[in-house]
Formats: structure tokens, sequence, C-alpha cells
């Protein structure tokens, strides 16, 4: 019998790296599979501090072939990934009139093709084990869509459709699908521009400061739980009161 895994892609970055982490301090008996494309050094410090229980797995989201590859030596491990948190992405900000073709693509490929790709490589896996749970980390632009992220907010609001239309599909084979929003997270994209402009974010957050990557963990982590088997086809706001 296969033994049953977490694959959290974008691992490198701050949620998803604080997600790993979190699994791996509070369930001493999961596997984590840390997936990147490029720039490992936070995944490969993880794997450091938990050598036996997690492990950098290249994965390109945006390519089928990768996902396959990355599937076939999870499988070769003896393992299934009963567990996918969709989180790999990025956005490219441009006026709609002047978003360069490859913005548009780029965008929306690292961020709604790479989740569809890998809910569809994973999806057999979970039906064979009767388990399976798929968190997509959307964001609040899918919900509250800002100008300048015409290509990020359909990329994200996409995400959110397509989780509520999978969980419908898996609901009676024990698999949930759920989307999570998170507003401004301390993360590198929020230390971007001046000081100024960081003020006048946290100015518009009734909690007045910006969330922690620890605090979306602690929400993938539930909704991965089998206690949360009844919670399927939701999208949960991180945002700190913002909408």
């Amino acid at each position: 019998m296969s033994k049953q895994a977490i694959l959290i892609t974008g691992a490198n970055g701050g949620i998803g790296n604080a997600t790993a982490r979190y699994f791996l301090e509070h369930d001493d008996s999961c596997y984590v599979y840390l997936g990147v494309r490029s720039g490992r050094d936070a995944a490969d410090a993880l794997v450091g501090e938990f050598p036996e229980r997690c492990q950098v797995l290249p994965l390109d989201v945006c390519k089928r072939e990768a996902w396959e590859r990355a599937l076939e030596e999870v499988a070769q491990a003896g393992r299934v990934i009963t567990v996918l948190v969709n989180n790999a992405g990025h956005h490219e900000d441009h006026l709609l009139a002047t978003m360069p073709d490859e913005a548009w693509e780029n965008v929306i490929g690292s961020n709604l093709n790479s989740a569809f790709l890998g809910s569809r490589a994973v999806i057999r896996g979970m039906m064979g084990e009767r388990f399976g749970r798929i968190i997509n980390i959307s964001s609040l632009s899918a919900l509250l869509a800002p100008a300048g992220q015409t290509n990020y907010s359909a990329a994200k609001a996409g995400m959110v459709a397509m989780t509520q239309s999978l969980a419908k599909e898996v609901a009676r084979m024990g698999i949930t699908a759920n989307a999570i929003c998170p507003g401004y997270i301390e993360t590198a994209a929020t230390d971007e521009g001046d000081a100024e402009a960081k003020r006048a974010r946290k100015k518009a957050i009734p909690m007045r400061r910006f969330g922690q990557p620890r605090e979306v963990a602690a929400a993938v982590f539930f909704l991965a739980n089998k206690d949360a088997g009844y919670i399927t086809g939701a999208t949960l706001k991180i945002d700190g009161g913002i909408l």
C-alpha cells in the first residue's frame, strides 16, 4: 500500500515555505514534497532541518511533462500525493491597454494553468485512496480586483471558480477542494514600494497590519486535515478584514 504524502508547489516562497514548515512541525507522520522550479535555498534549508520527512521535488508547474515526471518520482518512492497545495504563481502588473502578451500568458500560466495541471495530475491517485485534499492558494485580488492586475486577478478568480467546480466533481470520492484568498501577507512582495506606500496599505487593513505566512499555513493545515472533510468548494479569505 502506498504511503500518503503532501506536495506544496512554490515551496521556496514565503507562504509555500511557511506551509511546509507548519505541516512538518505539527504532524510528525507527514512526508512533504517541496515543489520548486528555481531558487531553492529556503526549501533546502527545510530539508536540512527535516531530512527524513521532506525533500525538494524539481517541478515546473506550467508543464504537463514536469508534473508527470514528478508524480513518477513520488510513485517510485512508494508514495501517493493525497494533499496538494497549489501555491506557485507570480504577478506581472500592467495596465491592460499596455500589457504585453507575455505578461498575460505568463501570469495565467503560472497561477491558473499550473493549478489545473497539478490537480489533474494527482486526482487519480486520490481517487484510489478514497481521500484527497486540494487547496488552491488564490488571492484577495480574485474578490477585490485592483487596477493594473487584470491578468493576475483573472487568474486568481479562475482558480476560485475551478475550485468550486472541481469540488462538485469529486465530492463523493472523499476528496475536497478549497481555495484560500490571502490579502497582504508579510512576504517579499509586500516589501515592494517605498515606506509611504507600505503605510498606506496597512492603513487600508482594519487590523492595521500585514498577515504572517504562518497564519495562512495554519488555514491550509486545517483544510488538509481529515476532520475538515465536510468543507469543500469553500473560499476562505485571510485579509485582516479588508473585505
